[in-house]
């Protein structure tokens, strides 16, 4: 059975390579909306968005993930806008991981429907639960118990995506 979404599922790619050119609010607003629409558990809505564009903040975000890595090397890939999500303690709400984690998918998906390029990009969790990071999350003006689930390098690709990995066998499985 072939549509577009199921096409665009099969085709979307990380892309680790951005043009510096900014995306337009339009784009932003359209891959941020596709992220509200995720389902979350008992549609509660847990997680929060976070985009970032300003370039002194995603220098020091790079820096910050970086050094969890024990690098210096921008783990962003030079992307012009983050996408930074966060959820509730796992303590407090068992499903904020998964939940946060099809906002990424959604928004993974939208930004390749439009011509963007993303990349999700880990160790939020770890950069958030220091000081420097609670101090960060509060500069964005999040509530407290959160913590850092993922990220998304967002932007135009500098380059075509390569060609995907074909499918390993037995991958699924039908059980009647």
């Amino acid at each position: 059975m072939q549509n577009n979404v199921i096409e665009a599922l099969a085709k979307r790619r990380s892309v680790r390579s951005y043009k510096q050119e900014q995306i337009t609010d339009d784009e932003l607003k359209t891959v941020l909306e596709a992220g509200t629409w995720a389902p979350t558990a008992m549609g509660r809505q847990d997680p929060w968005i976070v985009a970032v564009q300003n370039p002194g903040l995603l220098k020091k975000i790079s820096r910050m993930n970086a050094a969890v890595m024990g690098t210096d090397v921008d783990p962003f890939y030079g992307a012009p806008t983050y996408v930074l999500v966060f959820g509730s303690d796992p303590a407090a709400w068992a499903n904020s991981v998964p939940d946060g984690s099809l906002v990424l998918g959604n928004m993974m998906n939208a930004a390749y429907a439009i011509g963007l390029g993303s990349c999700w990009i880990n160790r939020e969790r770890e950069m958030f639960a220091t000081e420097e990071g609670k101090a960060l999350m509060k500069e964005l003006g999040l509530p407290d118990g959160l913590i850092g689930i993922g990220a998304l390098a967002l932007g135009y690709p500098a380059a075509p995506p390569r060609d995907p990995k074909p499918r390993k066998e037995n991958y699924w499985r039908i059980v009647k």
